[in-house]
């Protein structure tokens, strides 16, 4: 189990303990069960920091999490479980403000989303050390 998930509730491990166990069933182990996991974990969680937190509403956090076919496929934009659907622009300038990501004042939501990303990645990573 990755390192966010360990540090998640236990809702956030039991989601992504099943979809990966069902995803191996299904494509074997390796990156396509580890990418449906997250996949589905993005439905119900959103990575705040270094864990995952349950979030208000269901649905995809960003497109590719809402494309179907996603599991096939490599590359694409994610925003590594920041759900951009599920908020607004000042929401997610707030929570931008929060993680003081630089120069958000003039970022689309999408960009405020990847700035976000990157600073969970840097809080995964003081975690892990």
């Amino acid at each position: 189990m990755p390192s966010t998930i360990a540090r998640s509730g236990d809702k956030a491990q039991r989601t992504w303990t099943k979809a990966h166990d069902s995803a191996i069933d299904e494509y074997g182990r390796g990156e396509t069960a580890s990418r449906v996991a997250y996949g589905a974990l993005k439905h119900t969680h959103e990575k705040v920091g270094d864990h995952w937190e349950h979030k208000d509403h269901k649905g995809p956090s960003d497109e590719r999490s809402a494309d179907p076919d996603a599991r096939d496929k490599k590359g694409g934009t994610s925003t590594g479980g920041v759900d951009v659907k599920g908020h607004t622009k000042p929401e997610l300038y707030d929570r931008a403000k929060e993680m003081d990501v630089k120069g958000r004042a003039h970022m689309t939501k999408q960009e405020l989303a990847e700035g976000i990303k990157k600073a969970n990645d840097r809080a995964t990573a003081r975690a892990r050390s």
